[in-house]
């Protein structure tokens, strides 16, 4: 059996990206960050939303794990359960899916509900993300695969960075539920868009390299991705235990207000799209050293925070530093999983995005699980250690290896 490698059959493969391919690769790039607002949107409202369930704020954070835990399950098993389906027929529906899952979200009235409409939302989630990044190389002329690849993963980050403060502004505003209710009201919208924005996108057909007569290695089996994967494991846990529980954090120990705390996590957005767009065009050409700097980024912003959190302008500045590192990680774990498995990008992607949710789960878990046994500062401190471990995975672990940017077009346009 020759070695089966994806071959796009959309005909973006010309010299130069319409205006059309780039707005397809827009509306991907929105539907990505309106799935994982919807995800992390408990992180923003966590104290008002405990109060209207009627259920600690530990507890209300392991909302996240459980949508975490579905999407880390789904998203690998896309690639391989949807056969010759239209790929953006499925990426619609998905996105409906997403929209009942914020509805019964914001008409919960205790745990139960929650639970059933995270697992729903976890659906949606793993389909879209799973292959956001596999559909966006197909939208865009070989030369721009990076930059679409960045944008389309760039609603990730912006999710983070922007979704969560924004959703927290409505949600101070209007209540947790109307900030819940308008994700599924957006949801809806753009599955209506992605049907005439996007092009028919059946199944990759397969292409039989004739130099090798075995099936591809397992991912798993290559050093890179392993490495990869591995210190997204830490790295992403070691955020979300902290993260998820920033607004206590900086509620108690900064003693700012929830407007004031709006206004911190804004000031996060900002310095979060900057890292984002500066990181993906950094990890195209040195995936390893760019991760390496997110993860001491995010390591020093946590200890920052757990030495100097009750300094108002020091917590702030950690903040902003916390934002400008994570904000890349998305898109920088992306471009490394890609660099290490060129050939397989749908599966990789969808392997990637299952263990990215599933430490997202864990860090919740884990977050909800020492915040109420420690407290908030024992929290910072156990990320911080998480969070050394993934800095020493990207420092002495394999790292990727580019190819040049001539012979990835030249490849491109011949599959």
């Amino acid at each position: 059996m020759g070695l089966s490698t994806p071959v796009d059959t959309t005909g973006a493969s010309s010299a130069r990206t319409t205006g059309r391919q780039w707005a397809a690769v827009a509306v991907l790039g929105l539907s990505t960050f309106i799935v994982v607002t919807s995800e992390m949107l408990p992180i923003g409202v966590l104290t008002p939303m405990a109060e209207g369930l009627r259920i600690s704020p530990g507890t209300t954070g392991y909302s996240l794990t459980i949508t975490g835990l579905v999407t880390a399950v789904t998203a690998p098993l896309v690639p391989r359960l949807l056969g010759g389906l239209d790929r953006r027929m499925v990426l619609a529906v998905a996105m409906v899916v997403l929209a009942l899952g914020n509805v019964l979200t914001a008409a919960a009235q205790g745990f139960g509900l929650l639970v059933v409409s995270r697992i729903i939302l976890g659906f949606g989630m793993g389909v879209v993300w799973g292959l956001a990044s596999a559909v966006a190389t197909r939208l865009v002329a070989p030369r721009d695969v990076a930059l679409a690849v960045s944008f389309a993963v760039g609603g990730v980050a912006a999710a983070s960075v922007i979704g969560v403060p924004l959703g927290t502004i409505v949600g101070n505003a209007f209540g947790w539920r109307a900030a819940f209710a308008a994700l599924a009201a957006t949801a809806v919208l753009l599955a209506a868009a992605l049907l005439p924005a996007l092009p028919r996108l059946p199944q990759p057909t397969p292409v039989h390299d004739s130099t090798s007569a075995s099936a591809p290695e397992p991912l798993l089996r290559s050093a890179p991705v392993l490495a990869g994967l591995i210190l997204i494991v830490f790295l992403v846990t070691a955020h979300f235990a902290a993260y998820t529980y920033v607004r206590p954090v900086l509620e108690e120990r900064t003693a700012l207000t929830p407007s004031a705390v709006a206004l911190l996590l804004l000031v996060y957005g900002v310095f979060g799209l900057a890292g984002n767009f500066a990181t993906g065009a950094l990890a195209a050409r040195r995936a390893r050293a760019t991760v390496l700097s997110l993860a001491v980024g995010i390591t020093a912003s946590i200890a920052l925070l757990a030495l100097f959190g009750t300094v108002a302008w020091l917590a702030g500045l950690a903040i902003a530093l916390w934002g400008l590192a994570y904000g890349g990680l998305s898109v920088g774990g992306q471009i490394w999983m890609t660099q290490a498995a060129p050939d397989r990008i749908e599966h990789v992607t969808g392997l990637y995005v299952g263990v990215f949710t599933g430490a997202v789960a864990l860090g919740a878990f884990l977050g909800g699980t020492v915040v109420e046994a420690a407290g908030v500062v024992g929290l910072l401190w156990g990320a911080a250690g998480c969070a050394v471990i993934a800095l020493l995975v990207a420092l002495f672990g394999p790292g990727p290896t580019p190819r040049p940017r001539a012979k990835a077009a030249a490849r491109a346009a011949e599959a």
